[in-house]
């Protein structure tokens, strides 16, 4: 029960992130910052897209994923199209990564130490959506910002 939550909230913030990217009609906006906001809605996207390929893709699927930080940050005018092919080839891979996760480990330890803590899968699992849904609403918040006269 604990996973399908799970799953279904993570499912429906990606697609909250492809809705978001859609949104920007100006494509140049999304590598754009605003006052004191450091990271583009773009790099956010590329961060979400990393964060959720490495720790429940390849952790916890098996997918194959060699992951850049650096260039989730620094990456510039990757087009909106791209971007969008990216998020709905994440969601797959979650999709098929916690669709196949057996339930009996959800109170195991997590078996990367992220957070410089041990936390079971559980606890890391909510930790990532709450992580996704905090950077969607900074996405949502900067193509406000940039877009709505």
């Amino acid at each position: 029960m604990m996973l399908a939550a799970i799953l279904k909230i993570i499912e429906r913030d990606i697609d909250k992130l492809s809705f978001e990217i859609e949104q920007f009609h100006k494509e140049e906006n999304l590598w754009v910052t605003k006052g004191g906001i450091t990271n583009s809605s773009g790099n956010l996207c590329m961060h979400l897209i990393g964060n959720l390929k490495t720790y429940i893709g390849k952790n916890i699927g098996q997918f194959p994923y060699q992951r850049d930080r650096e260039f989730e940050f620094t990456c510039r005018n990757i087009p909106k199209s791209k971007l969008l092919e990216e998020i709905q080839e994440t969601k797959q891979i979650i999709i098929i990564s916690l669709s196949n996760m057996d339930p009996d480990i959800l109170d195991q330890p997590y078996i990367e130490d992220v957070l410089g803590f041990e936390m079971t899968n559980t606890y890391f699992l909510i930790h990532l959506t709450t992580h996704l849904s905090y950077h969607l609403g900074q996405i949502n918040y900067l193509r406000r910002m940039l877009e709505i006269n």
